[in-house]
């Protein structure tokens, strides 16, 4: 039961050390220094590394929980794209840089320069590793030019040709089928499941506290509609998160991946618009914490392609990749044990 125990620590962890009060002040322009070290000291970055590399040597399947909580915690550090980055550098022979790794796709410009636009948490990494038409970088995030992105920690960089050529670039290999979107699509819907679940229990217990007409709202059918429509949601979206995280390595199954990436964003939006209907005025204040959440359910939806795009995967699996009925593919799909 490794893996609970890699769960509850990072609950303890997080608990204590990734408080509204941290993540905002990281998202103000705080270091996240310390709150990563304490991550990194508690060997949670190396936790893909295979063990003969210094790792802990887990699966994908076991590290859902710890992604499950970061989402839940608003973590504002990129711990599973450090995670995979590891694991995939410790794959290919390459030396793992110190600290934090985003992970980005890039587009090789004529002069040789790179873009990331934007690379998802870079404004609180060292290092971004990069997947482009050439293959892969590793790059300092210092050295980039950096431009704000929509969402407050990520940002667009941008690397010079001399720059690029200097990196280094390990020699990656995914196996058929797969690419780093698919990686990050993977790591964002178990984040997004556990930013839905604290959603939910949140506005379940403020449903309950907030009291109008002499009883609780939650006692007001409307309200209970709203609540049960949100459960539908976030529980189906932890499953099929979950499904997205199944298997005994690194790599997911990208049409696991395309099913919980387009379950999570879906409920994503109408998670959110219930939680604000709910809370009312008070869930749009800044000084609120629901917004925290909110706003990570709306960027996270889009990260690594929203419903739209996870719903073509899968239906270009089914039309042109699968000679059996849909039940067929549905059950290959679900089925775990396999």
């Amino acid at each position: 039961m490794e893996d609970d125990l890699f769960a509850d620590a990072a609950r303890q962890l997080l608990q204590g050390e990734c408080t509204p009060a941290q993540v905002r002040a990281i998202e103000a322009g705080g270091s996240p220094r310390a709150l990563w070290q304490s991550l990194e000291q508690a060997g949670f970055a190396d936790a893909l590394v295979p063990e003969h590399a210094g790792g802990a040597g887990l699966a994908l399947a076991q590290l859902f929980d710890v992604w499950s909580l970061a989402g839940a915690h608003a973590l504002p550090v990129p711990l599973g794209e450090t995670m995979l980055a590891r694991a995939l550098l410790a794959g290919a022979g390459a030396e793992r840089p110190p600290g934090a790794i985003a992970l980005a796709q890039g587009l090789l410009q004529p002069d040789g320069s790179l873009h990331c636009e934007p690379a998802r948490l870079g404004a609180v990494a060292d290092s971004v590793l990069v997947q482009h038409a050439q293959g892969w970088s590793l790059l300092p995030v210092a050295q980039a030019q950096s431009e704000p992105a929509a969402f407050c920690l990520d940002v667009n960089l941008r690397w010079s040709a001399d720059q690029v050529r200097a990196a280094p670039a390990p020699d990656i290999a995914l196996p058929g089928g797969l690419d780093l979107r698919t990686l990050q699509a993977g790591l964002v819907a178990a984040q997004l499941a556990g930013a839905l679940m604290e959603v939910f229990q949140r506005t379940l217990q403020y449903a309950n506290d907030r009291q109008q007409f002499g009883r609780p709202i939650g006692k007001f059918q409307a309200i209970q509609h709203q609540l049960a429509v949100m459960s539908e949601h976030v529980f189906a979206a932890r499953m099929a998160a979950r499904l997205g995280c199944a298997g005994q390595g690194i790599f997911p199954e990208r049409l696991r991946v395309a099913v919980a990436k387009a379950r999570c964003s879906q409920a994503a939006l109408a998670v959110a618009e219930a939680a604000h209907a709910i809370h009312g005025a008070m869930g749009f204040t800044e000084e609120y914490d629901l917004q925290l959440l909110t706003r990570r359910l709306h960027a996270w939806r889009q990260t690594a392609g929203s419903e739209s795009y996870w719903h073509g995967v899968a239906g270009t699996a089914l039309v042109h990749g699968h000679a059996g009925s849909t039940l067929d593919l549905i059950r290959s799909t679900t089925d775990i044990t396999s």
